[in-house]
């Protein structure tokens, strides 16, 4: 997100305005993460909106065939190519505290480096594949991706996950999200 990128004027939905429908959405929010993320007070505006996002989310991390790790270098990889600070921030995080990714690969996507680990740096070079070129990917990139050990099940799983991201990353850009405080030191400034 750049200063340049529109604001949007709705407001955050807090608990004690939220109509029935955003309330079931942030109590739902609040269970499962033990807060309410600035990102879910935004994107409850729009339910329909909300709940496309948590089904894709869910969907996503259930049904991938990517492991936890492998599930955090697509997401960390999209948020990064698409510039949102809060995405950025709190994928870092939940790389490194609940998925256990190895830092070094956290950092490496992050600060635009290579990965070593020869598997997480095919499905990151994919990724951004599939993100910069929207969706068209050569056969020699598909097949430098499935030579790695993926599948092509898994290529329509990161179609999933940019899908959620674009939900989130740009949401984020034009509501200009904070970050919350859980995920504030792994904040990383965009241009």
């Amino acid at each position: 997100m750049s200063n340049q990128t529109y604001k949007i004027g709705l407001e955050p939905v807090e608990l004690e305005n939220a109509n029935e429908q955003q309330k079931e959405i942030l109590e739902n929010a609040k269970k499962a993460n033990g807060m309410i993320p600035n990102m879910y007070q935004n994107m409850v505006n729009f339910p329909a909106l909300q709940n496309t996002y948590d089904s894709g989310y869910s969907d996503f991390r259930k049904d991938s065939d990517f492991t936890p790790a492998e599930q955090e270098v697509v997401l960390l990889t999209v948020s990064v190519d698409n510039s949102c600070e809060y995405c950025t921030a709190a994928h870092s995080y939940l790389a490194e505290n609940v998925s256990k990714t190895p830092k070094a690969v956290i950092e490496a996507i992050r600060e635009g480096k290579e990965i070593e680990d020869d598997k997480l740096r095919a499905l990151h070079e994919f990724t951004k594949v599939m993100n910069e070129s929207r969706g068209n990917p050569t056969p020699e990139q598909a097949k430098k991706f499935l030579d790695a050990g993926y599948s092509e099940k898994q290529i329509l799983a990161i179609i999933l996950a940019q899908a959620v991201k674009t939900i989130s990353n740009y949401s984020n850009h034009i509501f200009h999200t904070e970050v919350d405080e859980a995920f504030a030191g792994h904040k990383l400034e965009t241009a």
